[in-house]
C-alpha cells in the first residue's frame, strides 16, 4: 500500500475533521481500520437510524473523491474501504 499509515490516518482526519479517533496506544494501522469500520458499520450513529453497509461505502467513498486530497491518498482510502467493506460482507476480522 502506497503511503505510511501515518499519512493515511492524517490523510482520513482530513476528510472526516470531527471523527473521534481513539488511539489508547494502537499503531495508525489499527486506529484507521477500526475507524473505517466504525464508519461502514454506521456504529456513530442511532441504531434506528443506520444505514446499510453498501449505503455508507458508497457515501464515504463519494466524500473521498469530492475531497481535497492527492489522488494516491485518495485511491489508497477508497481501497482500505473496498478491503474493509468486503471483510464485513464476508463476516471475517479486519485486523486478520
Amino acid at each position: 500500500m502506497a503511503g505510511s499509515f501515518d499519512e493515511i490516518l492524517e490523510a482520513y482526519r482530513q476528510v472526516w475533521k470531527n471523527r473521534p479517533l481513539l488511539d489508547k496506544g494502537k499503531s495508525p494501522e489499527e486506529i484507521l481500520k477500526e475507524a473505517i469500520m466504525r464508519e461502514l458499520e454506521d456504529r456513530n450513529s442511532h441504531p434506528r437510524v443506520r444505514k446499510s453497509i453498501p449505503e455508507k461505502y458508497l457515501f464515504a467513498t463519494s466524500r473521498i473523491i469530492e475531497s481535497d486530497l492527492s489522488s494516491s491518498e485518495k485511491v489508497v482510502l477508497i481501497q482500505l474501504h473496498i478491503e474493509l467493506a468486503s471483510q464485513l460482507k464476508n463476516g471475517t476480522d479486519a485486523q486478520g
